[in-house]
């Protein structure tokens, strides 16, 4: 698997890492906090979202993860979540106000809700683009045969 084949596979789970990123930096606005302030928090939340997310679709093409399957991705979620939480609050010099425990359970509660999110996100538009990478890519071709397969059974 060359490194462009692995970041075709990583792309659509680093694009819903990225946009939920983003989405907290309209929520920091909406909270009524100033521009750079929402830009930070948004970028803090986003690049390591993104990162997990791209690894997520990288897995999922080795067979670590399967199609549909739930659980263990919501344990991935679990740590990863919680890790790009705490990223963005230091970054953004805030830093958990409850101390890092119980933050880091706090997030990793959260995490669930976004790993569903994200799993429903996924499974729409990793096929789709499976089907349009699969000619130039064996790996992408390989994993949309495995979402055939799921979607037979």
């Amino acid at each position: 698997m060359t490194a462009r084949h692995r970041l075709e596979l990583a792309l659509p789970g680093a694009s819903i890492g990225a946009g939920a990123g983003a989405m907290a930096g309209g929520l920091t606005l909406l909270a009524g906090q100033p521009t750079g302030v929402a830009g930070l928090s948004a970028l803090a939340l986003a690049v390591p979202l993104a990162l997990f997310g791209g690894m997520y679709g990288m897995l999922l093409g080795r067979g670590v993860f399967r199609p549909g399957a739930f659980g263990p991705v919501g344990l991935y979620w679990m740590a990863a979540f919680p890790m790009s939480r705490l990223a963005q609050e230091l970054l953004t010099g805030q830093g958990p106000a409850d101390g890092v425990p119980a933050f880091l359970a706090y997030q990793a509660m959260v995490a669930l809700g976004f790993a569903i999110g994200f799993v429903w996100l996924h499974e729409r538009l990793m096929p789709r683009w499976l089907i349009r990478r699969a000619t130039a890519n064996p790996p992408a071709a390989a994993l949309l045969e495995t979402y055939v397969r799921h979607a037979r059974r």
